[in-house]
């Protein structure tokens, strides 16, 4: 009876064995998938987000730089003047269409900051121009204060995104473009969204096959809405003075306030 008590008793104090738990096939691919997972969320988070402000950054330092460089040449002779009107006026000159991703001029927008300085590079290739450089000249384009259309190309997210407060225009912003020789002054007039298809924005006179050109236009571009390819976003502009460097920056180059009336955007 003793030996039985006993055993019984070992029995009730004995623990439960616990078996090791094998990690299955199904658990370790879970695992392996949410960290993957993680791992793309951190990578978008880095791209769209921080990424694109360090890259925006370096954008307009490498804009200052070349602005610097420009102002420690000798300035060339200023270009002819005539009459405007009443008012007379710098001939603006005629620069030389650029090879691809060859950098020509710098985008000064007031209404985008005052630090605000990308450069422009011939070709909208993303790998050479867009992605590396900032703002891309279409191949079809007139140069900045020609005859017809001076049309423009940039990202609206990532790679620095320098189109990205597009929408944010008002009527009569200043759009400059610093060049070497000198400033080129557009002020903006209406925002439209088009297909991707709408080839026709970046004729002489936009949307207006049949019509000479007469006036000289600017045309910026970039991808809607926000992280979308569905449309485009197309800002317009008609320029208004050239300034040589020899005179100095621009007053069209002053801050803006942010209170201004917004243009309305046709659609």
């Amino acid at each position: 009876m003793h030996a039985v008590a006993t055993s019984r008793a070992s029995l009730r104090d004995a623990k439960p064995v616990r078996r090791r738990s094998r990690a299955t096939f199904a658990s370790v691919v879970g695992e392996l998938l949410l960290t993957a997972g993680v791992l793309v969320l951190l990578f978008v988070s880095w791209q769209m987000w921080i990424g694109d402000l360090i890259i925006g950054a370096e954008n307009n330092v490498k804009g200052a730089e070349l602005s610097e460089q420009w102002a420690q040449v000798p300035p060339p002779e200023p270009p002819p003047v005539v009459q405007q009107g009443e008012e007379a006026v710098y001939e603006p000159p005629l620069l030389p269409h650029p090879g691809d991703a060859q950098v020509f001029a710098n985008m000064r927008i007031p209404r985008f900051g005052d630090d605000y300085n990308v450069h422009i590079a011939g070709g909208t290739t993303r790998e050479r121009t867009l992605d590396r450089i900032g703002i891309g000249l279409y191949e079809q384009s007139k140069m900045p204060g020609e005859v017809g259309n001076f049309s423009l190309a940039g990202h609206r997210t990532t790679w620095g995104k320098p189109f990205n407060r597009i929408d944010k225009l008002r009527l009569d912003d200043a759009i400059v473009v610093e060049t070497e020789v000198g400033w080129y002054t557009y002020r903006f007039r209406n925002l439209q969204y088009v297909k991707p298809s709408a080839g026709d924005v970046l004729l002489d006179v936009p949307q207006m096959p049949e019509v000479a050109p007469s006036d000289r236009f600017i045309t910026l571009t970039a991808c809607s809405p926000l992280y979308s390819l569905a449309e485009r976003i197309v800002a317009y502009g008609v320029f208004e003075s050239f300034q040589p460097r020899a005179d100095g920056p621009p007053a069209s180059l002053a801050s803006v306030e942010e209170a201004s009336p917004s243009a309305e955007g046709a659609r």
